[in-house]
């Protein structure tokens, strides 16, 4: 679609249509045609070093990624003659030869860069894949006599100079000084989401963007495809950006492009849509190029329908769907519809008991090598609605015994949703300052307004009994199958947005991490059939959704009388 007045720049809200019809899900971006025909005649004549015959790309290569060169490379703003598109982020299936375009991509933009001196980067994750982007690089360059005397190759540094210029493009496995001390004009990332697993990506991401506010600019390119996991870390941000773009709520003047090879979620949670082999052509854009369609669906029947775990991670790799929220199958059911609810104005607790008549608490919790967590649900007075807010905790401990969250937690940390307390005394006393919060807010009922699962909570029963917080306040809530109405319910209050939750990525991540499965005639959310994933903050909501399904109504809140109009009038009477 154009760039009109109407749409925020690269909205593209028809892209599931352009998928369909075989084009590129993105925006139409206007082009400096000059720059576009330069850089399109360079890549197209470069040639694959590891194909039998070495094609050129002008025939290896799709139209879909020659759309993304060139507004990436060529973007032209038609009244200001400046750029468009200082990033852009592809997530496209593997084996779309993903990495040897970006290869090719990387040596246009340093054959068209007349700068000199400058620096560009091609980052990847691993020395496995750095050494395969820059092999590509480095074969497309020795496969052509002419380019041997555009380019010089350093092999040991993994780095390419334009000797006319003395530009680089430098070949990097990722780690956090990548960037010291440089400041690179264009940066590419290759499999972005393996960096969501790493520490300090994000901080990295910041220092290579930070060449975007002089006055040279940077640009940044990420293509990726969807994570083995639940996206974590700057994946999950750049993911939720980009999606935002397209969708037209990213802002009026966004500089990320996006270009999302994926179904829409109610496809993706469809498992007989996108189990459908017929459907797969519309999120690859490269098959019968590098993908055998063959032997893809030969893969899938012999090698991803093994297991249930094995499916969803093919189908995450090979069909982009996202697993946690987008995958369907023994997810819990409320998981489709969480991320829809959110309610940016649920920034902290005080906005919950500002907007509620009536509060609940569930409490789960933790061992040294596990979360605890509490949750509090609001109702309001008017709409009835349900709001919702979580708070965690973990020990020093669990960073030991639980390395494969590590940087998941840490990230929760950073955004406030996990606290770090010394000890199970300091956890416990934390988690009893917001009971005791809620409590002297008047919003808790009288009677069960705390709701605990009984096991382990020594510690947590005496700091609520130092607070003044006792039963009949505090009640044990039965779990397993007894928690059936909470496990059942609230997916249908959060499919008619009656419960809505401050954008917590906590929650987020223990919704995703959360599987039922059917025990008789009841589901069952346990973490016993989550397996290593954490849910203990989506446990505590069901705590406290058990509560609050009773209706109750706040001790501090109005008399009875005046819930039923009596002193109104009486009022009126005298």
């Amino acid at each position: 679609m154009p760039i009109t007045e109407d749409l925020p720049r690269f909205a593209c809200p028809d892209w599931w249509d352009r998928l369909e019809a075989g084009q590129t899900p993105m925006a139409d971006i206007p082009l400096n045609a000059e720059k576009a025909g330069k850089a399109l005649a360079f890549f197209n004549r470069l040639r694959l070093p590891d194909v039998p015959g070495t094609p050129r790309l002008a025939e290896a290569c799709g139209d879909w990624f020659r759309d993304i060169l060139c507004a990436f490379l060529a973007s032209e703003d038609p009244d200001t003659k400046k750029r468009l598109v200082w990033e852009l982020l592809c997530m496209v299936p593997k084996k779309n030869s993903k990495t040897t375009y970006v290869a090719a991509l990387g040596l246009t933009a340093l054959y068209l860069e007349d700068a000199p001196n400058r620096q560009m980067l091609l980052v990847a994750p691993s020395q496995n894949i750095s050494e395969r982007c820059f092999g590509q690089a480095q074969g497309m360059i020795r496969l052509d006599q002419k380019l041997k005397s555009v380019f010089n190759v350093q092999d040991h540094l993994k780095c390419i100079t334009r000797i006319k210029t003395g530009t680089k493009l430098d070949v990097k496995t990722f780690d956090t000084s990548i960037v010291t001390g440089e400041i690179p004009i264009l940066t590419i990332i290759d499999e972005l989401h393996e960096l969501g697993k790493k520490n300090k990506a994000a901080a990295v991401m910041q220092q290579i963007r930070g060449g975007g506010i002089t006055m040279q600019r940077g640009q940044v390119l990420m293509i990726t495809t969807q994570s083995d996991e639940s996206p974590t870390g700057i994946w999950d941000t750049e993911l939720k950006k980009a999606r935002a773009i397209r969708d037209g709520k990213g802002g009026s003047s966004p500089i990320m492009l996006p270009v999302l090879y994926e179904f829409p979620v109610e496809k993706q949670v469809n498992q007989d849509y996108w189990r459908d082999r017929k459907n797969w052509r519309y999120i690859l854009p490269n098959l019968g190029r590098s993908i055998d369609p063959q032997a893809l669906v030969d893969d899938y029947e012999n090698n991803g329908k093994a297991t249930k775990e094995a499916e969803q991670i093919w189908a995450s790799q090979h069909l982009n769907i996202e697993i946690g929220v987008g995958l369907g199958g023994d997810n819990w059911a409320g998981a489709i519809d969480w991320s829809s609810c959110v309610d940016a104005s649920i920034k902290g607790l005080d906005d919950l008991l500002d907007r509620s008549e009536v509060c609940t608490i569930g409490i789960d919790w933790g061992g040294a090598d596990d979360l605890a967590a509490l949750y509090v649900i609001g109702r309001e007075e008017t709409t009835k609605r349900w709001l919702g807010w979580c708070q965690a905790w973990a020990r020093p401990t669990v960073f030991e015994r639980r390395k494969s969250i590590a940087s998941r937690l840490q990230e929760f940390e950073g955004c406030g949703d996990l606290i770090i307390a010394k000890s199970g005394e300091e956890q416990a006393a934390s988690a009893a300052k917001i009971c005791r919060k809620v409590a002297d807010s008047g919003l808790l009922p009288e009677m069960g307004g705390i709701g605990l699962d009984s096991a382990g909570i020594a510690l947590l029963l005496d700091a609520l009994d130092e607070d003044g917080l006792q039963q009949p306040l505090t009640q044990a809530v039965a779990q397993g199958w007894q928690l059936q109405t909470a496990i059942s319910s609230v997916p249908l209050k959060l499919g008619d947005r009656r419960f809505l939750h401050g954008d917590q990525p906590i929650m987020q991540w223990a919704v995703g991490n959360a599987k039922q499965e059917l025990k008789g005639s009841n589901y069952v959310v346990t973490k016993q059939a989550s397996g290593a994933a954490k849910i203990d903050p989506l446990m505590a909501l069901f705590n406290a959704a058990m509560l609050m399904f009773r209706n109750p109504e706040a001790s501090g809140g109005p008399s009875v009388y005046e819930t039923r109009g009596i002193l109104e009038i009486e009022v009126e009477y005298l």
